[in-house]
């Protein structure tokens, strides 16, 4: 049964930084995509970075040079580095997996962890 287990969030001021660690257990796709979403209060489910099995990587727009996704193929962990943080970046982040290509529609995914909360606010 595949698990994926985030942790990382917390509560930080303007400008701040967290990084965001998500342990996937029992994923044994060749292919596959890890991506980091995000649900800011109210609001709908966004895609926020996702890396694919061949290390490609891709960003929101709204992210773009603050934000980066690596991971440790070891140890099955996907990092989510977070700098520049604002009040607008406020959400529960979640990790999510998928057999092959990367998108950043949350539809795509059926494989969800529990989610970690980030709020920024000073």
């Amino acid at each position: 049964q595949v698990q994926l287990v985030e942790s990382g969030g917390g509560s930080v001021q303007p400008g701040g930084s967290l990084r965001l660690s998500c342990v996937d257990s029992g994923y044994t796709y060749i292919s596959y995509c890890m991506g980091w979403f995000r649900q800011p209060p109210g609001k709908e489910r966004e895609g926020v970075a996702g890396i694919d099995s061949d290390g490609d990587i891709g960003y929101a727009d709204s992210v773009k040079g603050r934000f980066a996704i690596s991971q440790d193929t070891a140890k099955n962990i996907v990092y989510l580095q977070m700098t520049s943080l604002s009040p607008e970046d406020t959400a529960m982040y979640y990790c999510a997996a998928r057999a092959g290509t990367c998108y950043l529609a949350p539809s795509w995914y059926v494989i969800w962890g529990q989610g970690t909360q980030v709020t920024v606010s000073s």
